[in-house]
């Protein structure tokens, strides 16, 4: 809360500026003149004051409610992608506004879906952030176009709105490596069975980075089941009961991994002197409580969160148009994390 009796003048003198300066500041004034520094000093000292603008009077003069509608299908629910919130709620905070969230489920009907963006829309915020469970091609509602929007992790199917999502070729890429690394020549795939991007891109990478370094793809190395736990466990099965087994496994997911330690375990097999795991997604109360603890590759929720949230605000306040993001969708990285399940094949 801001303290009434502080104003813009207090700002400013314990800053060493201007008024116009500190209003330039706090307003983020596209075509203001003011250097890091001071922008640094008089965030600070507005903060330590506790002053902040009038939204009602900047509402007035902007015409923008500085109200942010996002829209989550069932991440807020979920530990794992709720850090896309946290990244969306922070950015904004920084920037002077608000969220306004509403829930909702990924089954949900395209005339629910447009309602929810309906229920923003009458309380005036200035866009909207959609955000989904997964990385997945989504219907756009048609009351989403014609405003400030940006999709968070799924794609627009008409490419009309911006969005971003996971690089799930550089992180699948960067996963088969680290076995090829290690020395592994035979490598299985755990894939999903959904019918999602993230099931294509990762199978397509296991593939190019298999024949970019020179090995064989065998098409009867990938199993597919339900992405889950008990499906990673039927998959392996199947994969390490065979004569020619692999020595090592790239998993679509931590989920996927989890059933596939449970399987090489029934099989007599240890991680990773027997058999090196990958996985994806970066689970933490999975990957890091697996024995041994699991590497794998890290979704970019938060950066995903806070990427969508600072160009949408750049496009309401006239900085950055969105329609130059919307034909292909902006890939963050999604970075290896090393940990103990790959080591080199026993010869």
């Amino acid at each position: 809360m801001s303290n009434k009796s502080v104003g813009i003048r207090d700002v400013a003198a314990a800053a060493g500026v201007s008024v116009t300066t500190v209003s330039h500041v706090l307003n983020n004034t596209v075509y203001a003149r003011v250097g890091a520094e001071t922008r640094e000093r008089v965030r600070e000292a507005a903060q330590r004051l506790g002053y902040g603008p009038n939204r009602m009077a900047q509402a007035l003069r902007t015409q923008r409610s500085g109200m942010l509608g996002f829209v989550s299908e069932e991440i807020a629910t979920t530990p794992h992608a709720g850090r896309i919130i946290l990244g969306a709620e922070e950015t904004a905070r920084r920037r002077g506004y608000n969220l306004m969230i509403i829930n909702t489920s990924s089954t949900a009907t395209y005339e629910s879906r447009t309602a929810d963006i309906a229920a923003l829309l009458e309380r005036q915020v200035d866009g909207v952030l959609y955000a989904t469970m997964y990385h997945r091609q989504l219907a756009v509602p048609d009351n989403l176009n014609g405003i400030p929007a940006i999709l968070v992790d799924s794609e627009d199917t008409n490419h009309s709105i911006s969005s971003v999502i996971p690089d799930e070729m550089g992180g699948a890429t960067a996963a088969v490596r680290t076995l090829i690394e290690a020395g592994h020549q035979r490598i299985g795939m755990i894939n999903n069975t959904d019918d999602v991007p993230a099931t294509h891109s990762r199978l397509r990478a296991f593939k190019d980075t298999l024949s970019d370094s020179g090995l064989a793809f065998d098409a009867d190395l990938v199993e597919a089941e339900l992405s889950e736990v008990a499906g990673g466990y039927q998959a392996a099965l199947r994969l390490l009961a065979r004569r020619d087994r692999p020595t090592a496994v790239f998993c679509y997911n931590d989920r996927m991994a989890m059933g596939a330690y449970r399987a090489a375990a029934e099989l007599g097999l240890k991680i990773p002197r027997d058999l090196s795991v990958v996985g994806f997604d970066n689970q933490e109360l999975i990957a890091e409580n697996l024995h041994p603890a699991l590497t794998t590759v890290s979704l970019p929720h938060y950066e995903m969160g806070a990427w969508a949230t600072e160009n949408l605000i750049d496009a309401i306040e006239g900085k950055t148009d969105l329609s130059l993001f919307a034909l292909h969708p902006t890939l963050l990285a999604c970075p290896l994390v090393v940990r103990d399940s790959v080591k080199p094949p026993v010869s």
